[in-house]
């Protein structure tokens, strides 16, 4: 009975460190007006480099945030990425620098680069036709 109880304690405790790593990769949000996206945070090199690479879909209000050190110029591109995304930059004041809307999948070749020619200190990548759904337009202030 004892061992019966022990096993369910750790799976118990196991079950709630994984919600925990779930939670902190996809507990952030970022928002603009009513609209509210769920975003996994990308602020590691290695996070960065492999952003949305490989995924076969995205959830609706779902994305990812990429942190970037500094704010400067980051060109993204759609390497191995299989989604359409429209792809944000944002300032270090949380402004609307640039928008890349529906960003078309490349999976082989050569694949262009998105390059916004502004400065930025974060980059929201979200579903294609979702800034143009929500009205999200460059100057906009985001919460996060």
């Amino acid at each position: 009975m004892v061992k019966k109880v022990f096993i369910i304690l750790i799976f118990v405790l196991f079950s709630l460190v994984l919600l925990k790593i779930a939670y902190d990769k996809l507990g952030n949000k970022v928002c603009f007006e009513n609209e509210c996206f769920y975003v996994e945070i990308a602020d590691t090199e290695e996070e960065r480099s492999q952003g949305l690479m490989f995924r076969e879909n995205l959830e609706k209000n779902r994305g990812m945030l990429f942190i970037f050190e500094k704010e400067d110029e980051y060109p993204f591109w759609m390497k191995n990425t299989l989604i359409p995304l429209d792809i944000v930059w944002i300032n270090k004041e949380k402004e609307v620098v640039f928008i890349g809307r529906n960003i078309q999948p490349c999976e082989k070749g050569e694949c262009p680069t998105v390059m916004p020619g502004e400065k930025a200190k974060y980059v929201l990548e979200i579903n294609a036709g979702t800034t143009e759904g929500i009205g999200l337009e460059i100057g906009d202030i985001l919460d996060f």
